[in-house]
């Protein structure tokens, strides 16, 4: 995949599928902006791809609060008038019964996973635009499209993402912007070593390739909607599970 000339937003890019994704991108040639609100982390990745000879750049990005994620999305404009690739790759979740989730819990699984998605594709929508063939590439979840216990309200904010991708896609396709969603499986990333043992055991259990996905291959099939080599594909939704999931 071939990404030289393009400049990419990469949300979430401290760890896990973004970080992953931040390093696929550079590799690939792109200049690449990643954004997240753990600034020391996140500007710690930034600096070890720029190592590499890459360029790229770190700007914090706190999805929680909208009027913050459109300070942030100004100060990239204002350094980058056109943009060609944003990939919503940050998520948040708690595994908690939804009866016990509290209100503000859910405000934030919702302003993070759903609401700082929409506002920085909108307010990141003119530079897209602009760059005349632009990419979006979001990042859901498999427990959007089937849900998972224990994570309703994160399920429900997945399944939102996918239908604004749907949705978007339809909107700006008169302006040749490829919109797709890549819904990954339980994947190694510090959210997912966060769970208990039992629950891991269990998807482990239930996937069958019997292992976790690599972060990295997550953010393969995040490349390939960001690449020409799906110029022709929008308003998809690619699942990456390992087969656990085969409908939906």
């Amino acid at each position: 995949m071939n990404l030289s000339g393009k400049v990419a937003v990469i949300t979430g890019c401290a760890s896990g599928i973004g970080k992953a994704t931040l390093k696929a991108f550079a590799e690939a040639g792109a200049q690449v902006i990643g954004a997240d609100i753990d600034a020391e982390r996140g500007a710690a990745s930034v600096q070890e791809v720029a190592s590499t000879g890459a360029a790229a750049e770190f700007v914090t990005l706190d999805l929680a609060a909208s009027e913050r994620v459109r300070v942030a999305a100004a100060k990239i404009i204002e350094t980058h008038p056109k943009l060609d690739i944003l990939v919503n790759a940050a998520g948040y979740s708690v595994v908690e019964a939804f009866p016990q989730n509290k209100p503000d819990h859910i405000d934030l699984l919702l302003a993070i996973n759903l609401g700082g998605v929409i506002h920085l594709t909108q307010a990141l929508l003119p530079a897209l635009i602009a760059s005349g063939k632009g990419k979006i590439v979001n990042v859901a979840s498999d427990a959007g499209r089937v849900g998972s216990s224990g994570e309703t309200v994160y399920a429900g904010a997945k399944g939102g993402v996918i239908a604004f991708t749907k949705s978007l896609a339809r909107e700006v396709a008169r302006h040749q912007i490829c919109v797709n969603c890549v819904c990954p499986g339980p994947t190694d990333t510090p959210m997912l070593r966060s769970r208990s043992e039992k629950m891991l055991d269990a998807f482990l259990r239930a996937i069958p390739f019997k292992r976790f996905a690599e972060p990295r291959e997550i953010a393969d099939a995040i490349l390939f909607f960001a690449s020409p080599r799906s110029d022709y594909v929008t308003a998809q939704v690619l699942s990456v599970s390992g087969g656990l999931t085969f409908a939906g």
